[in-house]
């Protein structure tokens, strides 16, 4: 058995390693029995500090203090940041500082180690094992996933193999009956020129008879058909169909034969998915017009803001505003080269963003400074926003105007990319229109996707969850066609129909809520909801803002 332990699993003294411990060294970590303890502190009773078993580890350990060898630093100075005894306090090096306790630190250090080791066990380690556990997951799924997908190239394949025959037999069918009508159009002319054989064989003999014959009567009477036999048929020649190959087109057929979606892989800030709820808030029965501010644009595109001391707002300009509830201009952003920006965007450090689509560029504006953050090649940016996490979505359409996505960016690197649904088909309408974005707070992707008329929603992964197009009640006289697009902290999704002249509010699920059509709103276009869940819309043709109340 081991001397070290029992049944019970007694604590030992560290030094003889045989009796049961009865005090302990809080200087040195040591078990000690009583026998021991003598022999522990020879070196100098001041070195050690002696305590029973159960009180162990209870005194606190001062750090010694450079300057003063044979004290202890039980302060320390907030200015220099150091620890300081109190001899060092008196010190010209430290006259008029400021000091707090070492053990009023160390109390509230504990605490927040306390609060972090709770943390670590009871929530970070568990989700790592949790992720770790999908990754594992994932992987031992991934040879099936492959072969599934192998398997059904094969089908189509297969399914090709069949359609292919299907057409050989088909024109070996056509050859056939073009052969039988070919053998019928040689068969009715070789009839026709033997009945004219058989009789100019008839007439050979008659006229030889004649010839011979001493007969006046035959002779006399006999009329030449020798012009008539002179008129030859034609020689009919019928000639072989052929088959026509048509060059086999590689490229196409690869696009005929299927599509291949890319690899999208998505990293999901795990942690940060746990947000802290929100109070629950009701709609307005009558939503209140608050404020107006005016921007001077002849038509105004997008507003963007964190609360109402600072107002972004773009129009069709060569320039970005900024204003604050009083209509009052604080600032004016330039964009490079003169160019008209496509839409705005405020990062939650408050730093401007904004798109061009004539660089294919995404800009941000920090502490003045104008920096390039995104280029793109063969893309054009179109509306952007700021997520939860840190990262950008930028809805994008291809330069020839046939293909749009959404791509998300951390910093300048490309995380994500999202343009197909699950049968391979494009989410979004393909050209330069508006695709206003934004972000929900359960990490849905929102998208206005004007030409298609619809509100097209996907998961934090891209999977399509659904598509508003419109209330079905017929009470607006136009087309809905979606335009601004933003959400609040109730996760309502709010969303303007410039044409009709309201918003529409609805829930996260796509459930039509109400409408905001009683603030006289004309041709409303971009829209946000700031921290306070004050909402701003832009009125295109007049380029006025109007901050309007519709939560209770």
């Amino acid at each position: 058995m081991d001397p070290q332990s029992s049944a019970q699993d007694v604590h030992r003294c560290d030094l003889c390693e045989t009796a049961i411990v009865h005090s302990y060294c809080d200087f040195c970590h040591i078990n000690l029995c009583k026998p021991c303890i003598g022999e522990h502190i020879s070196d100098g009773y001041d070195k050690h500090k002696i305590v029973p078993f159960l009180e162990r580890r209870s005194t606190l350990i001062y750090p010694k203090c450079e300057t003063h060898q044979h004290k202890n630093c039980e302060l320390q100075c907030k200015d220099c940041n150091i620890f300081v005894c109190s001899s060092c306090t008196a010190s010209n090096q430290h006259k008029g500082h400021n000091y707090i306790e070492v053990t009023e630190v160390y109390n509230e250090k504990k605490e927040v180690i306390k609060r972090d080791t709770k943390e670590l066990e009871n929530h970070i380690s568990p989700t790592y094992e949790e992720i770790a556990l999908d990754l594992e997951k994932q992987l031992a799924n991934l040879d099936g996933g492959y072969e599934k997908l192998t398997t059904t190239i094969s089908k189509q394949g297969e399914q090709w193999h069949r359609e292919i025959d299907i057409i050989i037999n088909k024109m070996k069918t056509e050859i056939g009956e073009i052969k039988v009508k070919h053998r019928d159009i040689l068969r009715k002319h070789l009839d026709e020129i033997k009945q004219i054989q058989s009789l100019i064989t008839q007439t050979s003999l008659a006229l030889r008879q004649i010839e011979k014959s001493t007969d006046i009567s035959p002779t006399i009477e006999y009329s030449s058909k020798i012009r008539q036999f002179r008129k030859l048929p034609p020689k009919v020649q019928v000639s072989l169909p052929t088959f026509i190959p048509k060059a086999i087109d590689r490229k196409q057929l690869y696009s005929l034969y299927g599509q291949i979606t890319p690899l999208s892989s998505t990293k999901e800030n795990v942690l940060s998915l746990n947000q802290p709820k929100t109070s629950a808030r009701e709609l307005l029965d009558k939503p209140e017009h608050v404020a107006t501010i005016q921007t001077g644009y002849g038509n105004l595109h997008g507003v963007s803001c964190l609360n109402e001391d600072k107002i972004w707002a773009n129009g069709l300009a060569t320039d970005i505003k900024c204003f604050n509830i009083k209509g009052v201009l604080l600032q004016t952003v330039k964009p490079t080269f003169g160019m008209l920006p496509n839409d705005i965007a405020i990062d939650s450090d408050g730093n401007l963003l904004y798109t061009l689509w004539g660089t294919g560029t995404v800009s941000i504006v920090k502490n003045g400074q104008t920096e390039v953050l995104i280029t793109m090649q063969g893309w054009a940016p179109s509306n952007l926003c700021g997520t939860s996490t840190g990262d950008l979505l930028v809805t994008m359409y291809s330069v020839d105007e046939t293909q749009s996505k959404v791509v998300r960016y951390s910093g300048s690197t490309e995380e994500q990319s999202i343009q197909y649904d699950k049968e391979g088909k494009p989410l979004y309408s393909g050209n330069e229109s508006f695709k206003f974005i934004t972000e929900n707070r359960n990490h849905d992707i929102c998208v206005a996707d004007y030409v298609a008329g619809a509100v097209v929603v996907v998961n934090h992964d891209g999977k399509l969850k659904w598509r508003y197009t419109g209330h079905p009640s017929g009470t607006k006289n136009k087309l809905f066609q979606p335009n601004g697009i933003t959400t609040d902290s109730q996760r309502h999704i709010l969303t303007t129909d410039c044409d009709n002249h309201c918003i529409h509010i609805l829930e996260q699920d796509g459930q039509f809520l109400r409408y905001i059509d009683n603030c006289d709103l004309q041709y409303p276009l971009g829209l946000c909801v700031d921290n306070n869940d004050s909402l701003f819309v832009c009125e295109y043709n007049k380029g006025t803002v109007k901050k309007i109340k519709y939560l209770r």
